[in-house]
């Protein structure tokens, strides 16, 4: 009944959500970067959905996959002030969600190195993301820290929620939380693309 219940106020939630509000206050400073990964339902369920794969794969990938993401991430984020381009970027943000969320809905297990290698790619596919989004009025540095730093706090949440996993009521509540990240985010990239 819980889960269903998120999983409503989900749909209700991102119908009213727009892709991103905005970059925030600050004048594409630090705050603004802080903002952005938050005021985007995709950026959003695919950082806590890393934190909660890790914590569902335990140690060592409870901190690797955490630590890989923001790490691609910015690395992404340079190739996207660089002028590199990526293909499919815009898609591959809105379907991370619905990849990491199923991989957590069925509980899958990887070896640790796929499993980094996956979380990399996703974030590799933000970084660019939010490196395209950045104000280059502002200060690009100051807003990188912040959407690492956001990023950083989101794969903690998930983490925090993961932990359930040590309970066999968690392990359920994990993987319901996955599927609803998984639906969130397809009905998030439904709506992207009616647009």
């Amino acid at each position: 009944m819980i889960a269903r219940a998120g999983a409503l106020f989900l749909v209700f939630w991102i119908g009213q959500a727009a892709a991103h509000i905005g970059h925030g206050g600050g004048g594409g400073g630090f705050l603004s970067g802080l903002l952005h990964p938050v005021t985007g339902v995709d950026h959003l369920v695919a950082m806590v959905a890393v934190g909660l794969w890790g914590a569902q794969l335990g140690a060592p990938a409870l901190w690797i996959l955490p630590l890989a993401f923001p790490m691609v991430m910015a690395a992404g984020g340079f190739l996207a002030l660089a002028g590199v381009p990526l293909p499919a970027v815009d898609q591959g943000v809105a379907l991370s969600g619905v990849a990491l969320g199923a991989l957590v809905a069925c509980a899958v297990r990887t070896p640790l190195w796929l499993a980094a290698v996956v979380a990399g790619f996703f974030g590799l596919l933000h970084g660019h993301a939010h490196g395209t989004a950045m104000p280059l009025a502002g200060n690009p540095v100051a807003f990188g820290g912040g959407f690492v730093a956001a990023t950083g706090l989101l794969h903690l949440c998930g983490i925090a929620i993961g932990a359930l996993v040590r309970w066999p009521a968690g392990v359920l509540a994990v993987r319901a939380c996955g599927a609803m990240i998984a639906i969130a985010a397809g009905y998030s990239f439904a709506v992207s693309v009616m647009d």
